[in-house]
């Protein structure tokens, strides 16, 4: 992985983080979403995530963005609080290099300092081996499939969901 590092994403990523995700709009199953969105969006979507103390990290490999990820709120609702829902991408002709590994682990080390208990992981089609591999070995645990949830690209794509703890977990009341 010579070249290869994580960092905090800035908004001079967004063109980058904008492409990587548009492709896998356009051509993927990871995200749902059916129409790419524009710079503005994207840049709009991480400045709520990074306000609301939610982190945001970049990949980057001989200064060039190869993939991004961040976490945020699993649910609006105060009982969830401490829970994070994970989102990772990778540049298509970056897959397979350990990207999605790198940014995983800031993901989960960021999120663990930030006091966050639990992580969840909402995979986009079971087919998608490549993400559940990723996610098992970071040590997320599969909790279930949702059968038929999304329509995109002509089928039905179901959702797997992974959890993992995060420092404590739920061992004691994190507002102590």
């Amino acid at each position: 992985m010579a070249g290869l590092i994580s960092r905090p994403a800035v908004v001079a990523d967004i063109p980058a983080i904008t492409a990587i995700y548009a492709e896998q709009v356009l051509y993927g199953t990871a995200t749902f979403e059916v129409i790419p969105p524009d710079e503005g969006e994207m840049a709009g979507r991480m400045a709520a995530l990074t306000d609301g103390g939610y982190p945001y990290v970049a990949a980057e490999r001989d200064g060039r963005l190869a993939g991004y990820a961040y976490a945020g709120a699993y649910h609006r609702r105060p009982a969830y609080r401490n829970t994070v829902e994970d989102s990772i991408y990778i540049a298509n002709d970056c897959r397979g290099q350990g990207i999605g590994g790198l940014l995983l682990r800031a993901l989960i080390d960021r999120c663990t300092v930030l006091g966050f208990r639990q992580m969840i992981a909402l995979i986009g089609d079971s087919q998608n081996m490549a993400s559940v591999r990723l996610h098992r070995a970071a040590g997320f645990d599969p909790v279930g499939t949702l059968k038929s949830v999304g329509f995109k690209h002509g089928r039905w794509l179901d959702v797997v969901m992974m959890q993992r703890a995060l420092g404590a977990g739920a061992t004691r009341d994190p507002d102590r």
